[in-house]
């Protein structure tokens, strides 16, 4: 099965280097029509740059169609002005890989909170204000894929990196919610996690390291996850070739006696209450409320 994207519009943010340079350049190769969006910004978001352009250049080079747009995620007006010219020069948007990333890392006690807010801001904020520009057309059209970068980071923390963490924890929410409400438009909503040896990683990674994790190896997996087969809801870690899933779960649980429901109660049940026996994926955000409700009218007979 060949993938293509012949006929499709993909929007693509920070997709002036790394990554996301990598996703526009593969898109273009497959037929879309590409928006290269990029600020330019340095890693930790300072500064500008005519990156796009050069990605624009490359892709035409190739014989695609890209347009550059220097729009910033986290100012929602300069979303809706790219998505509008997306629309006004070719009519329609599919794709939308929200990429565009900044890192000021620090520990949590040495960490100013305007740095805290400027990650929130660029990674969770941008990508949902990203999201929300191609949405309606999304909807009216009855089509749209819609990938999101979370990090291992927001999956499992990581040392110094309590900002970036939050945002990506966030966005895995965010994604997690919008699958639900684009179901019924065919809107597929994932999530990928990548390792890649880009300027957001140069001086994080031992060089080896680096080379090993080169983001044409993501790229495979950004690429199905945004196709017209793409599942929904699917969370993917990817780097130097090696693809896993990653899952929210949710354990069967400990219903305590009306006797036992006290801090010292909970306390004697810790070990029931963690154990990862009987682990099932969360779907959605009810079943909680849900499963306990009927581990509850089992206990009444």
């Amino acid at each position: 099965m060949t993938i293509s994207f012949a006929g499709q519009v993909a929007i693509v943010t920070g997709a002036g280097n790394g990554l996301g340079r990598a996703y526009a350049l593969e898109l273009a190769r497959r037929g879309a029509k590409v928006v290269v969006n990029d600020l330019g910004a340095a890693r930790d978001g300072t500064g500008h740059s005519d990156a796009a352009c050069a990605v624009v250049e490359e892709i035409r080079a190739g014989g695609g169609q890209a347009m550059a747009d220097g729009g910033d995620v986290s100012d929602h007006m300069q979303m809706e002005a790219m998505v509008a010219r997306a629309l006004e020069a070719w009519g329609g948007v599919h794709v939308l890989i929200n990429n565009a990333g900044i890192l000021r890392d620090r520990t949590f006690a040495k960490m100013d909170p305007a740095d805290f807010e400027l990650v929130l801001r660029v990674h969770l904020l941008g990508t949902a204000f990203a999201t929300k520009a191609v949405w309606n057309t999304m909807r009216e059209q009855n089509y749209g894929r819609v990938l999101m970068t979370t990090s291992s980071t927001g999956l499992g923390g990581n040392f110094g990196q309590a900002n970036y963490g939050a945002a990506k924890a966030g966005v895995l929410g965010l994604a997690r919610t919008l699958r639900l409400e684009g179901a019924r438009h065919d809107i597929r909503v994932n999530c990928i996690a990548p390792t890649a040896g880009t300027r957001m990683t140069a001086d994080i990674f031992p060089e080896e390291a680096y080379k090993a994790f080169e983001p044409d190896n993501v790229v495979p997996a950004a690429v199905y996850l945004v196709s017209r087969d793409a599942p929904t809801d699917a969370i993917v870690a990817a780097g130097g070739g090696v693809f896993q899933s990653a899952f929210v779960t949710m354990n069967q649980g400990v219903l305590l006696p009306e006797g036992e429901r006290s801090a010292e109660g909970f306390a004697a049940a810790w070990n029931r209450i963690r154990d990862r026996r009987g682990d099932h994926v969360l779907e959605n955000g009810m079943e909680q409320s849900h499963h306990a409700l009927s581990m509850l009218n089992r206990a009444r007979g």
